[in-house]
Order: C-alpha cells, then structure tokens, then sequence
C-alpha cells in the first residue's frame, strides 16, 4: 500500500540574455520543516528564460518522484515558481501557444499524474533558493563547467523565507487573483460601514506587509509609442483586474451608483494621495533603475523636491497615513513628509518598481539599439518581460492592484499618502478609470508630482488629480 507523502517544489530558471547562456534550479521541501530534502540545477546552454523555467519544473517534480519512489499516486506535489507563465500554463489556465513551451509542458505534465501536483505563483523574493541554484549553475557554464551539488551555497546564500506547515497550502485561483482580492476588500468595507466600525479599524484580507527590496525604475523616451518605461498592463486573461467601470445606469433602482446620477450616502472614501519620490541622478539621464542596478539615493535636486512636498502636506493638514514603497528613494521623500507632519511610514512592497532584467542603467536608446526586438515585444504586449527576466506589464499590475485592495480595505475613509513609482500611480489612475494598457503611455508623471484616487465603498473609484506639481514651483 502507498504510503501518502507531501513536499513542496520550488523552482527557477534563468537566461543572460534571453536566449542567451542560461540554466534552472529546483529544490524539493519538507512542508512540515522547511527543510530541503533534494536540489538540483543545471546549466543547458544558449536558451530563453521560459524554456530554463519549464527545464526547472522538470528537474523538481523528477526529483520530488524520486525520493518517494514508493508513494505512487499518494504523492502530493505543491509547485511554487515566479513564472507566471509556466504556472498559469500548467494550471490549465493559460493556452501554451508557443512550440518551445508544448513540448516541456507536456514533459513535465507526465512525471506525476495531473492531481497529483497543484500549483501556486510566488514572488520572486520568496523564490530565493531555487533561484541561487539557477545562477549557480549559470556561473559554473560561464567557466566551462556543470554546476555540482558539494559546492553549491543556495541553501545559505538564501535562507528560506517559508512557513513550516504539516499540510500543504490550500489549491487557490489564478495567482495574484485581484477580482477575488477586490471582492474580499469590498466586502470588508461593506461590513465595516454596516457596523459603524470606528475609523481606520476595518479588516484588510491577506493584510502580508513587507519591507523587502524592489526594483526601481526612471523615466525614458520611447518616441511616439511611450512617455516613460514605468508603465504597466493587466493580463488579458481570464480572471483577470477589475475594471472599476461604473455600474450600468439601467440597474434596478436600490443598486449603488456613481456619477451624475442621484446616489445613496456611501460614506468617506478611501483616498489615496500618490505621491512620485523625488528625483534621483538616474531620473534626468533617463535610464532604466531596477532590481538587477543600484537602489539610488534622492539626489540634491529629490530632496529639495521632497522637502517642497512635505511643506505642502503639512500646509493641507488632510494625510492621515503614509505608506511607501521598500525603494530608497521612495523611503527618503516618505521620510521628509512623515517629518513634517508627525507620522510613522508603512512600507508595503507592492509599491515597488518594476524590474528592468538586462535592461538595467541602460537609456531608452540603448535598449532599443541593443535589444531591438525585446524591446518591441515589451512596449505591445503586457504578459511579455524585458530581456535577462525581468517583470511583465502584467505581472507588476497583478502586484500594485494587489497592494491597492489591502490599503483601500484598512484606510477605509481616511487619507493616505502612498510614496511611490511611476509604474504604480499609473496602474492605479488606469484601473480607476476602467482605461486599456495602452492608456499607460499617454499619461505624464513628473518627479515629486501628487496624484489622487478615491475609492468608495461599492468599489468604484474617482481619479481626481493628476500629476500636479504645483508645489515645486
């Protein structure tokens, strides 16, 4: 009789280039320890980041089946990976249109039997075992050789950032599921208002709140097609963002409506005032700032900038809490403000940039001569990510609609001041007006400038400021 048995796969991969030299790392856990119970990695030569992801899941479910080689069909396979797309893919959620992809799809769909393995996207930061294996075993190909399990450091380098659990986490949506993630914030401020909670003591579902590093990233030109590379789409795929379109004015009478139209008492809004950080050196040479460059300080410039703005907000009096994103420069405009007016800052690590792969420190011009084609994909399609693996359009906007549910959810009818990146406030102002992708590239964001939405309770939203800079001059 088998014997049932559960482990946890998390796996990577990786290209310097993509395609370019690449190779994948997978590390099979014990649920109920954390602790690793098999690595392996790889380097396979001249490939793409999906192909050495796909190469990844391979290696950890066939080494998952090999240490229980007894548990048959009572092994239970969790696969947590930061590919998006090899986890919407092999979730069945996604269509695997790609030639390359087919073949690896199914590779990996036939080590264990289909219900055997579940799976479930995680952020990159919480990837950081497998993905040390998967530069690991890059840097052994870069000096002529196959990566060796008696001298890999992942395990060290990068401590587990997992919660030991006796069971499995539980089969979820698609990952990042924001139309879930809305409801569960609608729902919270709905209760809140039938309670008469007091306020900014509302419930805020999945309330996880971190201050890990980010990405960042400055202005660049993109001709006519884009004003800046701090843009973001959603994915077109099904279970996808909430549009926050205003209800059909043909609804029974009774529905909450917004607009022109008579409208019931909802209550205070959740406003939140964003803030872009100051400016950086990077910010006037317009070069690409992410996860894989520096985290740059505010220049002398983005501190007078922030000082202005701080004198602006105590002016108002009207922000009731400050939250920023993890970025340096993001926490040093926070810092001046918070000051100024007396506050603690919150980091929330959905505010972070976007991470530029390859792409990194290079202008607009630069990419577009070295990585043409990359390039090209990038600016049309949000599920595609910069050269070397950075974040997709759609990936960052999965994250910043994430982070937006959890404020708007706690700050209930109070004001708060979000210090933040250009890719964030866009994404908010788009999926507050119901606006496609492409609205994106047709916004301007200057540096320290205030924008402001405001969120009511039956989920609508009111964009009522954009890019405003009067305070700088």
């Amino acid at each position: 009789m088998s014997v049932a048995r559960q482990v946890v796969v998390e796996a990577d991969g990786g290209s310097r280039g993509n395609p370019g030299p690449a190779g994948y790392g997978a590390v099979v856990i014990d649920p109920a320890t954390g602790e690793p119970l098999a690595e392996a990695a790889e380097y396979i030569g001249v490939a793409t980041n999906n192909v050495a992801e796909y190469r990844g899941l391979i290696a950890g479910l066939e080494a998952a089946k090999a240490l229980f080689p007894d548990a048959g069909d009572a092994l239970r396979v969790h696969v947590r990976m930061d590919s998006k797309l090899v986890v919407e893919q092999m979730s069945g959620r996604w269509k695997i249109k790609h030639p390359d992809m087919k073949p690896l799809a199914a590779r990996a769909a036939a080590i264990l039997p289909p219900s055997s393995v579940t799976y479930e996207w995680i952020p990159r930061a919480q990837n950081k075992h497998a993905d040390r294996l998967a530069n690991e075993a890059m840097d052994a190909g870069r000096d002529g050789r196959q990566w060796e399990a008696s001298t890999s450091t992942a395990a060290l380098d990068a401590p587990s950032a997992r919660t030991p659990s006796t069971t499995l986490p539980p089969e979820q949506g698609p990952p990042g599921d924001q139309a879930a993630g809305a409801a569960k914030a609608r729902a919270a401020l709905a209760a809140a208002r039938g309670a008469a909670a007091p306020e900014g003591l509302f419930p805020m579902p999945g309330a996880a709140e971190t201050a890990e590093a980010g990405v960042a990233a400055e202005t660049v030109e993109a001709g006519v097609a884009a004003e800046t590379a701090e843009t973001v789409g959603e994915t077109a795929d099904p279970g996808g963002e909430p549009t926050d379109a205003h209800p059909d004015p043909r609804q029974p009478a009774g529905t909450p409506q917004t607009g022109w139209g008579s409208a019931p008492d909802l209550g205070a809004p959740a406003t939140l005032v964003l803030l872009r950080h100051g400016e950086t050196a990077l910010t006037p040479e317009k070069r690409f700032s992410g996860s894989g460059g520096t985290d740059p300080e505010l220049s002398a410039v983005g501190r007078g900038q922030a000082e202005r703005a701080a004198e602006h907000f105590a002016a108002l009096g009207t922000v009731q809490e400050i939250v920023s994103s993890p970025l340096r420069r993001c926490r040093e405009t926070a810092a001046a403000v918070a000051a100024r007016l007396g506050l603690d800052v919150r980091i929330d690590e959905g505010l972070r940039e976007t991470d530029f792969g390859a792409w990194e420190g290079l202008t607009f011009g630069e990419v577009r001569e070295r990585y043409g084609d990359d390039l090209t994909a990038w600016l049309a399609s949000p599920d595609t990510a910069p050269t070397g693996g950075g974040e997709s359009f759609a990936e960052v906007a999965e994250r910043v609609a994430a982070a937006r549910d959890r404020l708007v959810a706690r700050y209930a009818g109070r004001t708060v001041l979000l210090v933040t990146h250009v890719t964030p406030i866009k994404t908010l102002v788009r999926l507050a007006l119901g606006a496609p992708p492409e609205a994106l590239f047709r916004m301007e964001l200057s540096a320290a400038s205030v924008s402001t939405v405001a969120y009511y309770g039956d989920g609508n939203a009111s964009v009522r400021l954009l890019n405003d800079t009067s305070h700088l001059r």
